[in-house]
């Protein structure tokens, strides 16, 4: 299969090439986006609040959401984040042997009538990736050029104090996603070999009792999150990894200038040899890159403030001030929220359902502990990386209103010179860093739009590598053409993934506060 895969991504390199030439690529861009402007237009609308300040209608369901869930599981978002962080070190990994608690939590699975027996395949603590395995699959897909570009856009247009908004954005996030990375391993389905079927889908269909609405709501989640992978899962990541790595070596003087496909080629064959092996090779993969990559970029935002040190109390008072009482800013002080609001659920995803999907995968007989590892996500992406990205931009004073209007591509090399201002060297580690996080991202992905993939087409070999060299082939596409329409109606994709998703978690909210009520019993019994 390796082999048929190489052969079509060296058969795709040349056709990209003259299409290049020919500008077949615009062509196909324009028509395509004439003919799919309506729905990114619908999920993107925004809602005049102000004279000088508009809200995309998605912020309203996710920010809303996740504040529901954290008032409705009693603040599990800071609670909880102890006994989390235990559970990732394998303090509680004991309870998954205890064979009183087998026969208990294996029948529990088929207590409710809404459940189907015939598709749940739960025994003991079956799955194939370990808690922290899990979580680095889903933080690849999340920490990576949102948390770099977008935070430079976030605090150039609503300035430092939208720092500040981001922060309130990621704890509340992780509330959503404690609550949909529950659901997914309670609804999971396990095949006999112990491959692991899950996310959104199966949750909707088996969890809501009215099952015609779940069916429905299931295929809309699978239909976005395919389009999503293929978009900005995929062509995006490897097209802005693409154009840092052409301006770190020359820009229009450098070697690879107009070979966007070789770019592309070589990142398809790498992402190939991994996504072939399916989420046990993608985890062992993401288990190594993430904690690296996230340690190099927080040791380097460190080393920049605290050679800073002096400015450091003057950023922080910037971030207060500028969150209630900000001075210049277009919108006010509602504008700098909806900036901080927006770039935190731009980036760690929290309530569109997609990292449930590699969070299902876990080795665990209790949903509700990969629901208390998986809210750690959010605080890592944004309440760290994201804040320590911010810092970094203010303190070595590139926060300006000027750099209001530029694209991801523009602010990444921004925030790349605030490093270098301290860091003379740091753009070139900036550089693999960014790479590794597109290429992580993609991986991940991957597996998020193949699970969608086989939820509507089947589960048949067949099925699997078809997905995963068309896969391969948009890396190509990504890199090596300017397809900008495609990327904004996936990016469309993945927001709208929320709505099918927000909707099965309000209604099956109570499924999870049981499966945490159990979990933390069962802790107290240990203690005991």
């Amino acid at each position: 299969m390796k082999k048929k895969l190489l052969s079509l991504l060296l058969l795709a390199a040349p056709i990209l090439t003259f299409a290049q030439e020919k500008g077949l690529d615009q062509q196909i861009d324009e028509a395509f986006g004439n003919a799919t402007g309506w729905f990114v237009d619908f999920i993107f609308y925004q809602i005049p609040f102000t004279d000088t300040v508009s809200i995309y209608w998605v912020l309203f369901p996710l920010i809303l959401g996740a504040t529901y869930f954290t008032f409705y599981f009693n603040f599990i978002n800071f609670k909880g984040f102890i006994t989390s962080i235990n559970i990732v070190r394998g303090k509680y990994d004991s309870l998954e042997d205890r064979e009183d608690h087998k026969v208990e939590i294996a029948k529990s699975e088929f207590t409710d009538e809404e459940d189907n027996p015939d598709t749940i395949r739960v025994e003991g603590h079956s799955g194939e990736v370990s808690h922290f395995q899990a979580l680095t699959a889903a933080l690849s897909a999340t920490v990576g050029l949102g948390n770099i570009a977008g935070v430079a856009i976030a605090v150039s247009i609503g300035g430092a104090g939208a720092t500040f908004w981001m922060i309130v954005a990621g704890f509340l996030g992780m509330a959503s996603k404690f609550v949909e990375c529950t659901l997914g391993v309670k609804y999971r389905d396990i095949e006999a070999d112990g491959t692991v079927y899950g996310g959104p889908m199966y949750y909707l269909t088996k969890g809501l009792k009215n099952k015609t609405l779940g069916k429905v709501l299931a295929v809309f989640f699978a239909i976005f999150v395919i389009g999503g992978s293929f978009g900005g899962g995929n062509m995006f990541q490897v097209n802005q990894a693409f154009q840092l790595v052409e301006n770190i070596t020359g820009g229009s003087e450098s070697f690879i200038h107009g070979k966007g496909w070789l770019f592309g080629l070589v990142m398809a064959i790498l992402v190939g040899i991994v996504i072939i092996g399916g989420i046990k090779k993608i985890a062992k993969v993401t288990d190594k890159i993430v904690p690296f990559m996230v340690a190099i970029y927080v040791a380097a935002s460190l080393f920049v403030i605290f050679a800073n040190f002096s400015m450091v109390g003057d950023a922080f008072s910037q971030i207060f001030t500028g969150a209630f009482s900000p001075e210049g800013i277009a919108g006010g002080a509602v504008g700098v929220l909806v900036q901080g609001f927006r770039r935190a659920a731009f980036s760690n995803e929290a309530g569109i359902g997609s990292a449930s999907i590699a969070h299902s995968a876990v080795k665990t007989k209790y949903a509700a502990s990969e629901g208390m590892v998986a809210l750690l996500e959010p605080f890592i992406d944004t309440v760290v990386v994201c804040t320590m990205t911010a810092l970094v931009l203010i303190i070595t004073g590139n926060v300006a209103a000027e750099n209001a209007s530029l694209n991801d591509a523009q602010a990444i090399l921004l925030t790349s010179g605030a490093f270098e201002s301290a860091i003379s060297w740091f753009p070139y580690v900036l550089t693999v860093a960014v790479v590794l996080f597109a290429f992580s991202s993609m991986i991940s992905w991957s597996y998020y739009g193949f699970q969608g993939w086989v939820f509507l087409f089947g589960r048949s070999k067949k099925m699997e590598y078809t997905y995963k060299v068309i896969f391969c082939v948009f890396v190509v596409i990504g890199a090596a053409a300017s397809l900008g329409s495609v990327i904004g109606f996936s990016d469309a994709m993945v927001f709208a993934m929320m709505v099918p998703n927000m909707i099965g978690l309000i209604l099956l909210a109570p499924k999870v506060k049981a499966e945490l009520t159990k979990y933390m019993d069962a802790i107290k019994s240990t203690k005991a």
